[in-house]
């Protein structure tokens, strides 16, 4: 059994569907249901006997010890997170909430559980999911590796640099058998649309004006989610407790062409009478704090684990746009409706 949290969120849901489909394992999803977590995006699976859900708050000790001696995994796949630098400026007390308080509930239930059945330790893996944001900003030059010194610059990155220095310390300190992933930025079907790509994808559907960053001169290596999935599952099975991988997509690109990429696809897939979407970019004041580059260096998990991207960012993306324009109207009726957020440092 591999309890997955954050199940129902994008990359959560990614790997419950990649299980289901691909692998004997029975997972269950542990989800709050915010915001940015659906059950639409569990429904190719949803009538698996292999799958089960559990609405539970991971800040909630009591609900977290409940499944636990329920479903006694083998595994945690721990991706449950507040994770929009945004939505952390103007509010931080829920990313210091789930990130950290929810991690160190989790950390102990499971450290709680392998006390008490040290067979059941032998086999059993913590793999926390986090981010490159842990490590800041880099300039033009270089990547980040699995020992760059952590220098976050937002609460959320904050929070989850926190967490990580959580997961390792029970390890060290408990010899919980913990393992930590740094990715870069994911994309792909079923993405909140808070996030760069899928927001303008649906502003360039709908010919509104899509909003770009400052000059759109920052810079962001993109990870096709299914080919993280792959790598969650390789460090779940083969990574060695203790350690640290970073997992990128080698395909870094500047918010602007990112941007340009997409309205050149959609002019493609959805022509009509009006001008190029590129027409429809604006460039909006700056994010606080925004950290200029990220750039991963996945050779460790390459060369360790066997792992690489297989999804170019050209074929990632084209398969990401063709995804929102085909299931266009089920996605499209979320609470967010693309309002800019972040300006609570400046109040």
């Amino acid at each position: 059994m591999i309890l997955v949290t954050g199940g129902a969120g994008f990359i959560g849901s990614a790997v419950v569907r990649w299980l289901i489909a691909h692998t004997s394992h029975d997972v269950v999803v542990v989800d709050k249901l915010t915001y940015a977590g659906h059950l639409e995006s569990l429904a190719p699976v949803s009538e698996s006997p292999r799958y089960h859900f559990e609405r539970v708050d991971i800040c909630d000790g009591p609900s977290v010890r409940r499944v636990f001696a329920a479903h006694r995994p083998n595994a945690v796949l721990h991706l449950a997170a507040e994770s929009h630098v945004d939505r952390s400026i103007d509010g931080p007390g829920d990313f210091i909430q789930t990130n950290v308080v929810g991690t160190f509930a989790l950390l102990e239930e499971s450290r709680r559980m392998c006390l008490a059945d040290a067979e059941r330790r032998e086999g059993f893996r913590f793999v926390h999911v986090s981010t490159d944001e842990v490590f800041g900003s880099l300039g033009d030059d270089g990547a980040f590796t699995e020992t760059t010194p952590y220098d976050p610059s937002s609460p959320y990155s904050a929070s989850k640099a926190a967490s990580d220095h959580l997961v390792r310390a029970w390890h060290r300190t408990y010899g919980l058998p913990t393992i930590v992933t740094n990715c870069s930025n994911n994309y792909g079907p079923y993405q909140f649309p808070e996030k760069l790509i899928p927001l303008m994808i649906y502003k360039a559907l709908d010919r509104q004006p899509m909003p770009v960053y400052g000059r759109g001169e920052n810079i962001r290596d993109w990870l096709y989610v299914e080919d993280h999935v792959r790598a969650l599952v390789t460090v779940l099975e083969s990574g060695t407790p203790g350690e640290t991988y970073n997992i990128g997509g080698r395909s870094e690109r500047r918010n602007i062409d990112v941007a340009t990429t997409i309205c050149d696809i959609v002019d493609e897939l959805c022509p009509d009478n009006g001008p190029s979407r590129r027409s429809l970019l604006t460039f909006v004041p700056d994010r606080p704090g925004h950290d200029f580059r990220y750039a991963i260096d996945s050779s460790k998990i390459e060369a360790a684990l066997g792992w690489s991207p297989t999804e170019t960012f050209e074929s990632g993306l084209r398969k990401t746009v063709e995804w929102y324009v085909s299931r266009r109207n089920d996605t499209a009726a979320h609470s967010y409706r693309g309002e800019r957020l972040g300006f609570g440092a400046s109040t």
